[in-house]
C-alpha cells in the first residue's frame, strides 16, 4: 500500500510476541501492538520515521486474530458467515532518535455473506487464512467474494487505514520535536 501511494520505505523484521499482550478494548489492543512493532524496529534504526501496524477482526465481544490451524480457521470464518464484524487497524509513527510518537486507528464494519461448508474448506485448504486476523483477506481471490458490504475504509481492512495514516505522516514530518 505505501508503494502505491508513492512513500519510500525500507521493511524491517521484528519479531513481537503478540499472544501475551491484554486489553480492555480492540482499539487501545491494536494501537498498544502497533507500538510494540515499533519499538522493536527501533532497536535496529538510529534515525528516521518507523511505521508500524496491527489489525485485529471483532466481533461478540471478542478479538479475533490469526488462526492457529484449520479447525480455528473454519470456526472463525463460520461465525464470520452472514453478520457484521469490526476490523480494527492501529498504527504507531515514531520519529528515532528523538522518540517523538503519534499512533491513530481505524475501524471499518465489514458484512459476510452466509458461506456455505465447501467454500469455507476451500479458502481454507488454499492456505490464506493462516497469516490474517479473522481468518480471512478481503483482498485475497476467494475471500473478496465473502465480502456483501463493507462501511469504512477499504484499505483498513486490508491491514493500514491509508488515508488516516498518509495524513498523520504528513503531520508528524513537519511536526517540531
Amino acid at each position: 500500500m505505501l508503494q502505491m501511494v508513492g512513500i519510500d520505505f525500507t521493511l524491517i523484521d521484528v519479531e513481537v510476541d503478540e499472544d501475551t499482550h491484554t486489553a480492555e478494548n480492540p482499539r487501545d489492543y491494536v494501537i498498544t501492538l502497533s507500538l510494540k512493532k515499533a519499538r522493536a524496529a527501533a532497536m535496529k534504526v538510529t534515525k528516521g520515521i518507523i511505521a508500524s501496524a496491527d489489525t485485529i477482526v471483532y466481533l461478540d465481544g471478542e478479538i479475533l486474530n490469526k488462526p492457529v490451524d484449520p479447525g480455528e480457521a473454519t470456526r472463525m470464518l463460520k461465525r464470520l458467515s452472514g453478520r457484521t464484524h469490526q476490523v480494527f487497524s492501529g498504527f504507531t509513527l515514531l520519529k528515532v532518535p528523538e522518540n517523538t510518537i503519534l499512533q491513530d486507528c481505524g475501524i471499518t464494519d465489514v458484512t459476510f455473506r452466509n458461506l456455505d461448508d465447501e467454500e469455507i474448506e476451500e479458502y481454507v485448504k488454499s492456505g490464506s487464512p493462516f497469516d490474517k486476523a479473522g481468518a480471512y483477506g478481503i483482498q485475497d481471490d476467494l475471500s473478496a467474494l465473502f465480502v456483501e458490504r463493507i462501511d469504512g475504509d477499504f484499505y483498513n481492512v486490508v491491514g493500514l487505514p491509508l488515508p488516516k495514516f498518509y495524513l498523520a505522516l504528513k503531520k508528524f514530518e513537519t511536526r517540531k520535536t
